[in-house]
């Protein structure tokens, strides 16, 4: 199939795809005599699992070590396991993170009074420097 039936398949964008080929968690696709773009159907199952991947928050670099595990029929799961649990620690910290942003910034609009006044508590946190 071309590369818009294999986004469409996929759900991957043309585009993406070309991304992750030319980023490296997929390899190249075959060409053509014509130099066009040729996918199979497993091609399309690698696409479709990067997708899934990114929805979690995987990076490009943890994609291609979860592929390599995927297409490895001999690994251990606790391969796989240790990995996903690493991303777990990741997206907790990251969590924390968003939780202390978004708990400045409703402290910061609590504060601001929103009306025609120049005075703004949010500007002025955002212009202090900190260190």
């Amino acid at each position: 199939m071309n590369i818009g039936e294999a986004a469409k398949a996929s759900g991957v964008s043309a585009k993406m795809i070309r991304h992750y080929e030319e980023a490296g968690p997929i390899r190249a696709a075959k060409r053509t005599e014509s130099n066009y773009r040729v996918y199979s159907p497993n091609d399309v199952e690698v696409l479709r699992f990067v997708r899934q991947a990114r929805r979690l928050g995987f990076s490009m670099n943890q994609i291609a070590t979860l592929l390599g595990l995927w297409e490895d029929r001999s690994r251990a799961s606790s391969e796989v396991k240790h990995l996903a649990k690493e991303h777990i620690g990741e997206l907790d910290r990251r969590i924390r993170e968003l939780m202390e942003m978004k708990r400045i910034l409703e402290d910061l609009a609590k504060h601001c009074k929103g009306d025609s006044r120049p005075e703004c508590p949010i500007l002025n946190r955002l212009a202090a420097q900190h260190h």
